[in-house]
């Protein structure tokens, strides 16, 4: 369900995954267009468990989901140029302090093996503390935040860790912006080979 909606989960940190549901350059492209879409990207993103009964999510949770990601989004960003606002990481620190996030229980499935469910019903708040709390914990490590990178990718602007060896990784994706950019120098190499050469002009 979730590659349907386009949402991707290989930015490294929940809070990124968030962040990355609103990715692209200079116009954003939003992927959180409905409830469907949350639900898809919250089991998606290990926010809840698989199977985890999300009948709640309405207009309102995509509203304040979306809300929490312009936040993560300008504190990220801030951070990887300087300093985040101080305002921004009042509203992260709300949001990761406003409920508990919900319990996740170990039960035996038909199968025989242990697997996490949720004691009860999901709300909204709880939910946000979640991925609050993850920006909270990535942010607050130094080691952790020095690896943010936003995607070199030209139309991409994607945040992500970049835990390569060497930390030399440009790219969100090799296989998508890291393929564009590779066919972009491609073409720029042999833009003349493609081209017949001006006819030669002799003079006499």
């Amino acid at each position: 369900m979730a590659v349907l909606y386009g949402l991707r989960f290989d930015c490294g940190r929940i809070c990124l995954d968030l962040v990355a549901t609103a990715a692209g350059a200079p116009v954003a492209v939003e992927r959180l267009t409905g409830p469907g879409p949350l639900a898809a990207w919250l089991t998606g993103a290990g926010v809840v468990p698989p199977g985890a009964a999300l009948d709640a999510v309405d207009a309102r949770w995509v509203a304040r989901f979306r809300a929490l990601r312009e936040v993560l989004g300008r504190i990220v960003r801030a951070e990887l140029r300087g300093r985040a606002a101080a305002c921004d990481l009042v509203l992260l620190n709300a949001a990761a302090g406003a409920a508990p996030p919900p319990a996740v229980q170990a039960v035996r499935g038909p199968d025989g093996a242990l697997a996490g469910a949720l004691a009860g019903p999901p709300d909204c708040a709880g939910l946000l503390a979640v991925v609050a709390r993850d920006a909270v914990a990535l942010l607050t490590d130094p080691a952790v935040r020095g690896q943010l990178r936003q995607c070199a990718g030209e139309g991409c602007g994607l945040v992500y860790l970049d835990t390569s060896r060497g930390r030399r990784r440009r790219w969100c994706s090799s296989e998508v912006c890291g393929n564009r950019a590779r066919v972009a120098r491609h073409r720029q190499r042999t833009g003349r080979a493609g081209r017949p050469d001006p006819p030669v002009r002799t003079v006499f």
